[in-house]
């Protein structure tokens, strides 16, 4: 599963791996989060090096729908309803500044993007009053939303209970925008490395991160990995991994020109696509929704193929050009992390918790970020930083929290029980097809992708929960928080930090 973005080959991946090099700075991940803060960093004359485990943009960044608002859907009453008004004032000003550095940055590096107006909208009765709480939620934050009335809801392009819209957000390609900046973090004398695994960090002593190919020094380390690699600070347990899929297709007449975002399920995102936002040769839109937690899913490919049909249904003749999903992570109180690492000695730094809204919430966090490693004041930093820096952990904050850990604890418990239902030898899966079995009262994951059947150890290694099979991207990933792992048991993403054990093929016959 490729997304629209990824259609032509990968930019040159940066410069050879030198073990045991010294550099002021290293951040680890290869995304807008880590290529924000590398540029800002470089351009403020520091030595920074970045390590990505993939590809520029692999994961998140390349597949995200490329739409860049300060609307986002209900999030901002979702924030308001558990937290005061200064903190949903904050965070939109902290993604205002994303947005307005990002934007910048692209009119610099001549990358197009469109102005478009954003929606929320509900597709139901029952979302009226998200709707309500989101706009009256943005206004008080100083956003010139305003609600749609009858008339205007009945010229959208699917039907539309309430919607509330803002003006002037942004449509962008995610990939294009981040190879622009991988191009000027090398040109300003950057070091990238692709292809090179972190599996850990030391602050101790002379502080480096480690690698399978020996050590790269530095006196701060940033983690702009998604989800944190290192469990200092229990981050793993503080966010929730969630995946969403979207599809493109080719839409005969014009396409809608603004874009929207359901606050009421089955979630619904809409974005068309155009030459100046985008790839396509000719106009596309882009579908988005069925989001679910990472591995506790009743089929991912049911999930987009439900897509498919409700975009066929309400854009009759749309065929289908791509579909993909991505992972991201929602902080339990709803404003992403981001700062240094406890028991990091000041040293180490991380970023995560965006809640699908990472074309904002990245250059944000890098401003942050690099504003503490330059060491500037407190008095010094935009009001947000501060506000958001000494945010207080809310009861809410902590119900939710507890709320995952019985969801991730009946998960672990589940994936136990159900592998000792099945005992080995199993029949061969078909193709694209994977099953969790018992051998010797051990999960064993067997699948069979591009006709090669595998076996290999159905145990995260992270803590231990029994992985489930994703049936759209042929994937083993964990219920319990949001590794996933290839079918020959390479690590993909999430907190784990060591591939899958492969196993004999005694699992099948």
């Amino acid at each position: 599963m490729k997304p629209l973005w990824k259609t032509a080959p990968p930019a040159p991946t940066g410069t050879a791996f030198e073990p045991g090099s010294r550099h002021d700075v290293v951040i680890v991940g290869a995304g807008l989060t880590g290529l924000s803060t590398a540029v800002m960093l470089t351009r403020a004359g520091l030595d920074v090096a970045v390590l990505e485990a993939g590809e520029i943009a692999q994961l998140a960044s390349g597949g995200n729908t490329g739409k860049l608002s300060l609307l986002q859907g209900q999030r901002l009453a979702e924030i308001r309803r558990h937290h005061p008004a200064s903190l949903v004032q904050a965070y939109v000003d902290s993604n205002r500044a994303g947005m307005d550095w990002l934007t910048a940055f692209a009119d610099g590096a001549s990358v197009p993007y469109l102005l478009r107006t954003d929606h929320s909208y509900a597709q139901g009765p029952d979302g009226i009053e998200s709707v309500n709480a989101q706009h009256r939620a943005a206004r008080e934050a100083g956003l010139a939303t305003r609600l749609l009335d009858l008339d205007e809801r009945r010229r959208m392009p699917v039907p539309m209970s309430a919607a509330v819209a803002l003006d002037r957000q942004v449509t962008i390609d995610p990939e294009l925008i981040t190879q622009a900046l991988a191009a000027e973090f090398l040109a300003g004398g950057g070091t990238l490395h692709t292809g090179i695994r972190v599996t850990g960090a030391r602050v101790l002593g002379d502080p480096h991160v480690r690698t399978a190919h020996g050590p790269v020094f530095a006196a701060h380390i940033v983690l702009a990995t998604g989800s944190a690699i290192l469990d200092r600070g229990l981050y793993f347990s503080k966010t929730s991994g969630m995946r969403s899929y979207c599809v493109s297709f080719r839409v005969p007449g014009e396409v809608p020109a603004e874009t929207f975002l359901s606050v009421d399920g089955p979630t619904r995102s809409i974005r068309p696509v155009s030459v100046g936002d985008g790839p396509a040769d000719m106009a596309q839109l882009i579908v988005g929704g069925n989001g679910h937690p990472v591995g506790r899913s009743d089929g991912e490919t049911a999930a987009i193929d439900d897509l498919v049909a409700w975009t066929q249904e309400h854009f009759p003749g749309a065929v289908e050009t791509h579909r993909w999903s991505a992972q991201d992570y929602q902080s339990h109180n709803q404003i992403p992390f981001v700062g240094s690492l406890p028991r990091g000695l000041g040293r180490i730094r991380v970023a995560t918790g965006y809640a699908k809204w990472g074309l904002s919430n990245a250059p944000a966090a890098a401003l942050r970020l690099t504003s503490e490693i330059l060491g500037e004041k407190w008095s010094e930093r935009p009001r947000w930083m501060t506000r958001i820096g000494t945010r207080l952990t809310q009861p809410a904050d902590l119900a939710k929290g507890a709320q995952e850990g019985l969801k991730v604890g009946a998960a672990a418990t589940k994936g136990w029980v159900d592998a000792e239902r099945t005992a080995v030898p199993v029949p061969r899966p078909a193709e694209g097809e994977g099953v969790v079995a018992n051998r010797a009262g051990l999960p064993v994951g067997v699948s069979t992708v591009g006709g090669v059947t595998r076996a290999v150890d159905a145990v995260c290694p992270h803590l231990g929960g029994v992985l489930t099979w994703n049936d759209a991207e042929c994937s083993w990933d964990c219920p319990l928080h949001a590794s996933r792992f290839a079918p020959d048991g390479t690590r993909i993403e999430g907190p784990a930090l060591s591939d899958l054990k492969a196993l004999p093929r005694e699992g099948s016959r």
